[in-house]
Order: C-alpha cells, then structure tokens, then sequence
C-alpha cells in the first residue's frame, strides 16, 4: 500500500461520507479501504476519521489532512493527464488569428504541409490585424508581431524578421540618396498603417543610439504588398519587414536605403490561452511553425 493509494482512499471516505460508498467509488472492497485507512492513521499516529453507525467524518487534523491531500491527488491526476494529453492524436478544428501579411506570406503558404502531416485537424486562418482577445473570440492560437502587451498569455518565440529601409533606384537618382537618420525628414516617407507604432519608424545609428522618426501624413497603406509596389513606382522610402520586400530586393526593383545602420529585427510569436495542458492541435501547430521557420533559417 502506497502512500499515494492511503490518500485516496481518505479522501474517497470524507467526500463520500463512508467506507462502503467509498469502496463503490474506488471499485474496490469495503476491507481493502478500511485497511487503508488503519495504515493511514497508524503511520501518522492520529485518529483522522470519527465513526459513528450513520456516518463517517474527518476530525479538526483529518479535515486539515484532507484538504492538502486533495491538492496532491490532484497534482498526480493532471500529471497522468499531461502524459495523455502528450500522446493524444491532434484532432478537431484550429482556430489561427494572424497579423494580415504575415499569415499570407508566412503562414498559409505553409498550412498544406502541417495538414497533411495532421489530417485529423481543421484549419480556420482568420487574418486581422485588430487587436483581439484569444479567448473571448475562440482563437486557439495567434501569429502576433512585435512587442507583446498581454502577460497573461502564453507565448513561443517563432523567429526574427529583419526591418528593412527600401526605396527604387529611380527615387533615389531623382531625390538623392539620404546619408543618414536626420536626411529622411527632407524625402517622401511611406506609411505602413499596419505597424502598431503611429507614423513611428524606430532606427538605430551606427553608434548604436537608439531613433525614433516621425512619419508626415503622406501616402498611407495598410497592405504590404501595395506599399512594396509603392516603393518599386518610386513614390518613396518605405520601411518594412524584410519578409515583404526581400523578392524586390533580389529582384534589384528595390536597394537598402542608409545601408551603414545596425540592423533592427522584429520578433514574431506564437500565443496561446495560460493554463497548465496545451491542446494536442495547438501544440502540434506550434511546433510544426517552430520547425519550419528553424529551416527557414
């Protein structure tokens, strides 16, 4: 007899109110939990239970005992659920928020291959870039960029994205080629209205120090793509996550604008509902987006 087994037993007797029913409910005989219950009181050297022919209660020290005894059991449960949960085969529908061009060029091109790694799970991608409350809407996980606000939520590192200062070489042989942070405020800057920040471009100087330049109200467009366009017709510098220019750039329609500034990198994470088990489906995403973006890399 366990320790673990004697604990169970009493507390099946005080919740159940007697040894017979507390037998029923351990699928055991009445004998084996009143022995349990006599190595229980005899290795601790204290009466827990007072018998009477109608009932069986805990004394003031078995109601104490009972109460931390219920938080070990439980304890012992969720980690034989954990290890469950672990092994369970991911199913049912995953419910993904993403930020807009992030989930288009990052994340749905990828959803085919974790479906067919995971057949028995449905994907509902939902693309927004609001703020939205993961578990008052039903959203199993979310892909957010940038500096998280809610503590309360769980989150995983997926990767960096590098922030890039772009403009077409037909803009910069027109306008002229800024040498540093301070020229920007004499060009024409594009707006990424998808950026949290408010017409902000956070930079850093080669010697490190940190900037902050403000946007002028010009050309404002809250799609990636349309402002990467904007940038290659020569409307102007625009400042974006490498992930929506880097074909430009390869593709010569676009250079780096002050290529002597340090780099500045972007974090995107993986978020998810606090609790101490993750879903099979959510986990398995989760790592999946991990992997890929590992190889990415």
């Amino acid at each position: 007899m366990t320790r673990l087994t004697e604990m169970e037993a009493f507390a099946a007797v005080v919740e159940e109110g007697g040894f017979s029913d507390a037998a029923r409910k351990m699928g055991v005989a009445k004998s084996t939990v009143s022995k349990h219950i006599s190595a229980l009181e005899a290795r601790l050297g204290t009466r827990l239970l007072s018998r009477s022919t109608r009932r069986v209660s805990p004394t003031e020290i078995g109601l104490a005992y009972y109460h931390r005894a219920s938080r070990i059991l439980n304890d012992a449960g969720e980690a034989d659920a954990l290890v469950a949960t672990l092994h369970a085969t991911p199913t049912g529908r995953l419910n993904v928020s993403a930020a807009s061009d992030f989930g288009i060029h990052q994340i749905s091109p990828r959803l085919g291959r974790f479906i067919a790694e995971h057949p028995n799970v449905s994907v509902n991608l939902s693309l927004n870039n609001q703020h939205i409350d993961l578990i008052s809407e039903g959203f199993d996980v979310a892909i957010l960029m940038g500096k998280l606000c809610d503590s309360s939520l769980r989150a995983r590192k997926l990767c960096d994205t590098r922030m890039r200062l772009i403009a077409s070489n037909g803009y910069l042989n027109q306008f002229g080629c800024p040498a540093g942070i301070d020229a920007l405020a004499d060009h024409q800057l594009l707006h990424y209205s998808n950026r949290p920040d408010d017409r902000i471009w956070k930079l850093t100087d080669p010697d490190g120090t940190s900037r902050q330049v403000r946007i002028p109200f010009g050309l404002s467009i809250n799609d990636g793509q349309s402002l990467v366009n904007a940038a290659i017709d020569g409307l102007g510098i625009a400042y974006l996550p490498e992930f929506l220019c880097d074909k430009a750039l390869q593709a010569g329609q676009v250079i780096d604008v002050i290529p002597q500034l340090p780099p500045v990198y972007q974090s995107i994470h993986a978020v998810y509902p606090p609790g101490r088990f993750i879903q099979p489906k959510v986990r398995a995403f989760i790592d999946f987006l991990v992997a890929e973006f590992a190889r990415a890399n």
